[in-house]
C-alpha cells in the first residue's frame, strides 16, 4: 500500500435502485434541469466578483493512491465566502426578492437593480431566515445584505464561534439554540411561520420544495463550470460527493447525468459515520433518518434528515453510498495541504474534503476499491466545497494557518 494511504473503517452500500447506463429521466428533469441551471448561471455570472472557481489536476496524489487522474474543484474562493454555498442561498434570496418586487412593478428586476438599492423601500422589511452549520447561513446573510432585506440565522449548540462571527459579519441576526442541526431546522421553520418570515433552506421537506430547488439550481453552476473546465470529450469515471442533506450531491449528479447521459460517471456519496441519513435511506429504499448523534468534525455534513428533493434524484442517480470516520477527513486535509508528489498545496476545510476523504478511504480498502471499480485507469473528480471557513480550527488540524498553506 502507498505510504499516502491509511486504513479507515468504511461502510459501503450499493444502491440497487440506481440505474447506471440510463438516460436522465423526466422525473429528475422536473426537479433540476440544465436549462434552468443555465439561467441561474447567467444571473450569478453577472454578480460583482463572479469568477469560475478552479478545477485542479492533482497528478501526484492520483499516482500515490493508484488512479490515473484526480480533479479537485476548489470552492474556497467563491465570492469571498469560502464555500460553494454562496451559489445557493444568495441565489434563492435574489429570486424571492425579485418575485416580490415583480408583484409591484410587473416585471422581474435584474440583480444589478437590486444591488443598486433602488428597491430597498420594497424589500427592507422582508426577513429571510435559515438554520445552518455555518456556510449556508453565511450565504443567506450575504445575499440579504447584497439584495436589500433582513436575515435571521439560527445556529445550533456546536457551531463554532468563528462561524457565528462570520455570519454576523454580513449583518444578520444570529440566534443560537440548544440541540443539533435538525433541531435548528425545525425551530427555524416554526419561528418563520409565527413571524411571517421567509425560510431559505437548502433542505426540502413535505410542503416546502420551491426554495430548496432554487438553492440547488445555484449549486448546479459549480458542476456546469467543471464540465467546461474539463473540456470536450473529457469526463471522469467516478465522482465522489459529500452528503449532508443531499443538496450538493443531487445538484452535481443532475448536471453531470443530464450532460453525459448514459455515459455518466459512477457517483459515490460520502457521509460521516455519525451523520448518515443518505446511507440509511439507501439501505431502506426510502428517506430515513440517521440514528447517529450527528457529532462530526465535518460540521457542514452533520445532517440527520435527507432533503426529499435531493433524494428523488439520488435514489436513481447515485450508485454507491459510503460512510467514513472523521479521521479520513483529517488525512485528506493534511494531504491537500502538503502537496503530494509535487502537487500545489490546496486549502480544504473539514466538510469540503468529504469527497476526497471518501476516495482515500476507498482506495485503501481492497473490498471497497474492487466493488466500486477503482483502479489504475480510474479518473476521479471531487468537489472541494469549502476552504478554511473556520481558520483557527483549520490551523489546529493541519498544523499551519490557511495563509501559510495557500
Amino acid at each position: 500500500m502507498s505510504r499516502v494511504l491509511q486504513q479507515f473503517p468504511v461502510g459501503l452500500c450499493r444502491n440497487t435502485r440506481a440505474a447506471p447506463g440510463s438516460a436522465y429521466g423526466e422525473a429528475e428533469r422536473a426537479i433540476l434541469n440544465r436549462a434552468e441551471g443555465a439561467a441561474a448561471r447567467r444571473i450569478i455570472e453577472a454578480w460583482p466578483g463572479y469568477r469560475a472557481t478552479p478545477l485542479y489536476s492533482l497528478p501526484g496524489l492520483a499516482a500515490a493512491i493508484g488512479i490515473a487522474e484526480l480533479w479537485y474543484k476548489d470552492e474556497a474562493g467563491r465570492f469571498g465566502l469560502g464555500s460553494f454555498k454562496a451559489l445557493g442561498g444568495a441565489y434563492a434570496v435574489y429570486r424571492l426578492l425579485a418575485a416580490k418586487i415583480a408583484d409591484g412593478i410587473g416585471r422581474i428586476p435584474s440583480a444589478a437593480e437590486l444591488l443598486s438599492g433602488q428597491y430597498r423601500a420594497m424589500t427592507g422589511d422582508i426577513v429571510v431566515t435559515s438554520a445552518t452549520d455555518g456556510n449556508h447561513g453565511r450565504s443567506v446573510a450575504w445575499g440579504a445584505q447584497q439584495f436589500g432585506c433582513r436575515a435571521v440565522i439560527y445556529i445550533h449548540a456546536t457551531v463554532s464561534e468563528g462561524r457565528c462571527r462570520a455570519i454576523a459579519g454580513y449583518g444578520a441576526e444570529v440566534v443560537r439554540i440548544a440541540g443539533n442541526y435538525d433541531d435548528s431546522v425545525h425551530h427555524c421553520a416554526a419561528e418563520a411561520v409565527r413571524r411571517g418570515w421567509q425560510v431559505v433552506s437548502d433542505t426540502s421537506y413535505e410542503g416546502y420544495r420551491d426554495v430548496p430547488r432554487m438553492v440547488m439550481q445555484g449549486y448546479s453552476v459549480m458542476a456546469a463550470e467543471a464540465v467546461d473546465e474539463l473540456g470536450a470529450g473529457i469526463k471522469p469515471s467516478h465522482v465522489f460527493l459529500q452528503g449532508g442533506v443531499g443538496g450538493l450531491a443531487a445538484a452535481v449528479v443532475a448536471e453531470l447525468w443530464e450532460a453525459w447521459g448514459k455515459d455518466r460517471p459512477r457517483f459515490i456519496v460520502v457521509e460521516p459515520e455519525r451523520a448518515d441519513c443518505l446511507y440509511q435511506s439507501a439501505l431502506a429504499g426510502r428517506p430515513t433518518k440517521s440514528e447517529g448523534d450527528l457529532e462530526t468534525l465535518m460540521a457542514g455534513l452533520a445532517a440527520g434528515e435527507v432533503s426529499l428533493l435531493a433524494w428523488d434524484i439520488l435514489k436513481r442517480g447515485a450508485e454507491f453510498f459510503m460512510i467514513i470516520p472523521d479521521a479520513a477527513a483529517v488525512a485528506a486535509m493534511r494531504l491537500l495541504a502538503a502537496g503530494v508528489g509535487g502537487d500545489a498545496p490546496v486549502v480544504g476545510g473539514e466538510a469540503g474534503v468529504g469527497g476526497l476523504a471518501g476516495v482515500l478511504a476507498a482506495a485503501a480498502d481492497h473490498p471497497t476499491r474492487e466493488a466500486i471499480g477503482l483502479d489504475g485507469a480510474s479518473r476521479v473528480m471531487v468537489f472541494g466545497s469549502e476552504g478554511a471557513t473556520d481558520p483557527e480550527l483549520y490551523r489546529r488540524i493541519v498544523g499551519r494557518s490557511p495563509q501559510a498553506v495557500g
